[in-house]
């Protein structure tokens, strides 16, 4: 089996081994199978997957609890500029609705299996904070506009 690192396997070795591939994922816990014409996916155990689910759940079940107790959110709060620098650029009330939004995302990644929403309220967020840490950028991005600029196209 060609592998680019220490877990990864070529599709086609999965293809050519099955049951090499599997050991190996069962070993490592998991495998990396890349593709050159896909995207890459991984090879690994159920009950692992199991774990990592429960955990999520977990974590997300705790935050969850904190916002129960702490409506304002404080103790998050506290801790966003720790794991997301950028922050720094939004507003108290800006910040304490990312809080808010990534905590219910991270809910339904757990109990619901929609994964995307989290990274999603991430990247909104970021392109926030992007704007407003530039002055410029954001001084023109205020500005009132005038007219029609089109049909906006929507994507599902």
């Amino acid at each position: 089996m060609s592998s680019q690192n220490a877990d990864a396997v070529t599709f086609s070795d999965l293809s050519r081994n099955p049951r090499a591939v599997a050991e190996r994922a069962a070993r490592l816990g998991r495998v990396r199978i890349t593709h050159r014409d896909a995207p890459d996916f991984y090879l690994t155990a159920a009950d692992r997957e199991d774990q990592r689910g429960q955990t999520l759940a977990t974590a997300s079940r705790l935050f969850l609890a904190f916002l129960k107790h702490d409506p304002t959110a404080r103790t998050l709060v506290i801790a966003m500029p720790d794991v997301f620098p950028w922050v720094r650029h939004l507003t108290s009330d800006e910040l304490r609705s990312f809080t808010l939004e990534l905590v219910e995302a991270l809910s339904d990644a757990a109990e619901l299996e929609v994964d995307a929403t989290a990274q999603e309220v991430i990247a909104g967020w970021r392109a926030t904070a992007r704007i407003k840490a530039d002055p410029t950028r954001y001084a023109q991005a205020r500005k009132p506009t005038s007219g029609d600029f089109g049909a906006v196209e929507v994507t599902a």
